[in-house]
């Protein structure tokens, strides 16, 4: 199985129309993806050492990036506008996280985290921390 190249994990971030339109977040560098699933934990006394574990509980998806603000960059100014929505939106906005040749995540996530910085003599660069606020759907390739 050929080797899979980080650049090419995408996060687009939706503009909230009916119709929804997604625009790439531009001048990302590194990110992560990650599924969290939490069991129910049934074991007892009667589990004869052994952990039991029910399905149910709670799954959730976390999703988080860095990179280099560009000018041109669409979707990152959709993030940093989002990231200090008021409420009733409460930062949280349709995502969309695309893997080439596996598939795309698309759901509801909250903003928990924006932070941009910049040296003197250098480049802005962002950061970005995604927690999945509702159902994430998954369509395959």
């Amino acid at each position: 199985m050929p080797t899979e190249q980080g650049k090419k994990l995408l996060l687009k971030i939706g503009d909230g129309a009916t119709v929804e339109v997604f625009t790439t977040v531009g001048g990302l560098r590194s990110n992560s993806f990650k599924v969290n699933n939490e069991f129910i934990d049934t074991t007892n006394k009667d589990s004869n050492g052994i952990r039991e574990l029910m399905e149910g509980g709670v799954s959730s998806v976390d999703v988080s990036g860095s990179g280099v603000a560009k000018n041109e960059a669409l979707g990152l100014a959709a993030l940093q506008t989002a990231s200090f929505d008021p409420p009733p939106n409460k930062k949280i906005r349709n995502f969309q996280i695309i893997d080439p040749g596996v598939g795309t995540y698309q759901g509801p996530f909250a903003i928990a985290d924006f932070e941009k910085t910049g040296e003197h003599n250098g480049e802005v660069t962002y950061s970005v921390s995604l927690n999945s606020a509702g159902p994430i759907t998954f369509t395959a390739v």
